[in-house]
């Protein structure tokens, strides 16, 4: 008798945004391992740069960080997984197995009767680089913009304008979630020196000072990936002649900007 299987995937995402699959998950694990980013990435298949992605975009939407780096540079440096890391996986594991519980049930009986079945909804694809959970603090409304200021962290801030009507239909207040996507080729950089000085403490004005982690130069664009504290990073692609005029490099200090007109909100 051929046996029945159904092999469920678990997707956990926040705010319609994909945060962990299995796949994350065992690269976290192998950082825990390895205590090395590039070990990890060899562990599991990944590349260099795709593993920083994914941990940088989980980073990214968690209140606080799942994975940390040691000084050291791209070889020398170590990494580490956080508890807030752990308990992720803790967490993925438990729910994996409840959907895997739930997949065998379907596969012997069928879906007849199974009201409390849960339904995993598709998540979205979205194009920004920059993708960052926050929450409302602030709405001015003017006659025909409203300024929606976010906390991504406890000392950085983005603000959005968006039209009154865009606003209501978010139904915008303070204590809301939202997330606050930005095209990384809207994010301009100029040298932490020549940017007015440090950013304010609030971010208000969408300048973030931030440290160089990688850069990687195409033919005609350079990416940027900036880590601005707290777990955070940002990501910037800018012709690659004003990278090289920059002389940007890891390590570097550098102030990113965007407009607030150029930050783009979603609810679930």
């Amino acid at each position: 008798m051929t046996e029945n299987k159904i092999d469920a995937l678990l997707a956990l995402r926040r705010e319609g945004r994909f945060l962990v699959g299995r796949d994350r998950i065992k690269l976290l694990e192998a950082v825990a391992e390895h205590g090395s980013i590039t070990k990890a990435a060899k562990a599991v298949g990944f590349s260099y740069k795709t593993a920083w992605d994914a941990v940088n975009s989980i980073n990214n939407l968690l209140p606080s960080p799942a994975f940390v780096t040691k000084a050291g540079g791209r070889s020398g440096g170590g990494a580490e997984v956080t508890e807030e890391g752990r308990r992720l996986i803790a967490t993925f594991h438990r729910l994996e197995e409840r959907l895997s519980r739930i997949s065998s049930l379907i596969a012997e009986e069928g879906l007849e009767d199974q009201d409390d079945f849960l339904l995993w909804s598709v998540g979205l694809k979205i194009s920004a680089r920059n993708v960052f959970q926050t929450e409302v603090v602030q709405v001015k409304r003017w006659p025909v913009d409203v300024e929606v200021t976010l906390r991504v962290s406890p000392d950085a801030y983005i603000l959005s304008i968006v039209t009154n009507d865009a606003a209501d239909e978010l139904s915008l207040q303070p204590g809301r979630k939202a997330l606050a996507l930005i095209k990384s080729s809207f994010v301009n950089l100029a040298p932490a020196d020549l940017a007015g000085a440090e950013p304010p403490a609030s971010g208000m004005r969408n300048r973030f000072a931030g440290i160089v982690r990688r850069r990687i130069d195409a033919e005609r664009n350079s990416e940027v990936l900036l880590d601005i504290g707290a777990g955070k990073t940002m990501s910037s692609v800018v012709p690659r002649q004003t990278a090289e005029d920059l002389s940007i490099a890891e390590g570097d200090k550098i102030v990113a900007t965007f407009k607030p007109s150029d930050v783009i909100l979603a609810v679930d």
